[in-house]
């Protein structure tokens, strides 16, 4: 039997929407995700993305299998995806949109602005070494400006969670990363007992970051939203920049915020549909 379906991208972070509001259980095993997003022989995704029914009190749940069938716990360029998609099926006037979204990361509130992007109220960062996860430092310490030895070489490294774990390292030529030969090393590196996404970040001035990322279970992708967001925080940590920038990625560029006020991170971004199809 044929599923419906609905493609958007935010800034080429692509992903396959379904709705799914009528069960709390995915209609799509992790091994069918798979096959819908292969480039060659499906649909083509980073990943599928569920919207479930909400729990303890939240609109709707989100759910997301990567393109090799595992589950992250969030992601961001994704939630905004999701964020026009409930829209769209509710038939409202999108610009008037906020929703709350139960996230294996937590409760994760997008809205849609007056100019068609959403902004995304990410939570709070989380810093502790036990919080990533990574044994790169001890039990209640944070992760800044650490050693790490991956492909032969000593990388600085600051870890942020963003309900799920990166590693962000500051580059001279964010291009000249040869993310194809590395990026798996520092995914599956020992330190990360849960795996990592990666960020490269040029600091090109305090108020813009040039990045690419190797997203754990999907690889080189065009963007990554909770990537971006600890990216930021890392900047900020590291005195690179402020607590408000644009993050230039290869698909686009996101606004983010880092409050002072609630400590909460802020992202704003575009998110768009390519199609609906059936499948």
């Amino acid at each position: 039997m044929a599923m419906e379906f609905t493609k958007y991208h935010g800034l080429g972070n692509d992903f396959i929407l379904i709705d799914n509001r009528s069960s709390l259980t995915p209609v799509l095993t992790p091994e069918k995700a798979i096959q819908w997003c292969d480039r060659h022989f499906g649909i083509g995704a980073d990943g599928v993305i569920f919207a479930l029914p909400g729990q303890n009190g939240t609109d709707y749940t989100m759910r997301i299998f990567n393109s090799d069938g595992s589950e992250p716990e969030m992601c961001g360029n994704g939630i905004r995806c999701l964020a026009v998609f409930l829209t769209e099926l509710e038939g409202i006037n999108r610009t008037k949109n906020k929703y709350s979204v139960h996230t294996l990361a937590g409760v994760i509130v997008p809205q849609l602005t007056d100019d068609g992007q959403v902004q995304v109220d990410m939570g709070e960062p989380r810093l502790l070494a036990e919080e990533i996860p990574t044994t790169l430092a001890s039990s209640g310490l944070q992760v800044i400006n650490l050693p790490l030895e991956v492909a032969g070489k000593t990388w600085d490294v600051t870890c942020v969670s963003m309900g799920n774990p990166h590693c962000i390292t500051f580059v001279e030529d964010v291009a000249a990363v040869n993310l194809e030969s590395i990026g798996s090393q520092f995914e599956n590196h020992p330190v990360f007992p849960k795996k990592t996404n990666t960020e490269f970040i040029e600091v090109v001035n305090r108020n813009y970051l040039k990045m690419r990322v190797w997203e754990r279970g999907a690889g080189i992708t065009l963007a990554c939203g909770t990537g971006a967001c600890a990216s930021l925080v890392a900047g900020v940590l590291n005195d690179k920049c402020d607590r408000t920038a644009m993050i230039e990625l290869p698909g686009g560029t996101l606004e983010i915020e880092w409050s002072e006020i609630d400590n909460r991170i802020y992202m704003t971004g575009p998110a768009q549909r390519v199609f609906t199809g059936k499948y």
